[in-house]
This record gives structure tokens, sequence and C-alpha cells, in this order.
């Protein structure tokens, strides 16, 4: 199971939209896009939005402490590099500030690059799920 540190009421938010679009709405992951140092909630729709046209958006709170949305379409193909707990269960970090560590491994680096001791398990973005990348084994 993957681990996932969200920011908001994702389950609520989900909902919401899933209503207001007449669509499924799923939440995917907490992440930058990039090499920010903020994570957004990233939600899914297997459908393009019809005035905007993208299939994901996030939910971040500005400087300002104001709830933002943005278009997140940039994270499908992403790589997330995540690490194992003695559970089984797996940790990526959200950002490039974003310092995880578990069970004596650690992760950091988020999008923007790869920090990490023990072995690291990557996964990507495909289709609003976060799957195995099976190129790199």
């Amino acid at each position: 199971m993957i681990k996932h540190d969200n920011i908001f009421k994702t389950d609520a938010i989900a909902e919401h939209y899933s209503k207001k679009e007449g669509v499924p709405v799923k939440y995917v992951c907490t992440s930058a896009l990039g090499g920010e140092a903020q994570a957004m909630d990233i939600f899914y729709r297997d459908t393009p939005h019809p005035q905007f046209g993208n299939r994901y958006f996030g939910f971040y709170s500005d400087q300002l402490d104001r709830v933002m949305i943005t278009n997140s379409d940039r994270i499908e193909g992403t790589e997330f590099a995540m690490i194992e707990d003695a559970k089984g269960d797996l940790h990526y970090s959200a950002h490039r500030h974003d310092y995880k560590e578990v069970d004596g491994n650690m992760i950091d680096g988020g999008r923007a690059y790869i920090r990490s001791s023990g072995d690291v398990l990557l996964y990507k973005v495909r289709d609003g799920e976060l799957v195995k990348d099976e190129s790199k084994d």
C-alpha cells in the first residue's frame, strides 16, 4: 500500500467534484509537479475537463493561505521514488524539501531529485494511478 500525506480531505474533494462535474474524480497523490518546494493534492478524471481540457487538477494553499486549484496534467508519467517500511507499505517524498524517514531508511527530493538510503522502488503516474515503473527493472 502506498502511504500519502495529503493536505486536504481528499475523499470529500473527490466526492464533491464527482457530483459537480458528473464524472468520477479520484485522488492520485500529494506532490509537487516538478522542482517546487510545495506539494498539492492531485486528482484525476478519465475525461478531459470540458472547459479547460485537463484530466488532472491539484489543490494547494498559497502564501496568503488561500486554497488554490491548478491544472496538474504535468504529473502524468512523472517518476516517484519510494521506500518500503517493515510492514511493506511504500512512502514517497512529496516535494524537494520533504525528507521522510521510515524504519531506518530515508527518502527526499520529491520530483526534483532522488536522495535515499536503502532500496528504492520506482513508480510512475499513469492514467490516474501510481504504478510500478516496469521499464526500470
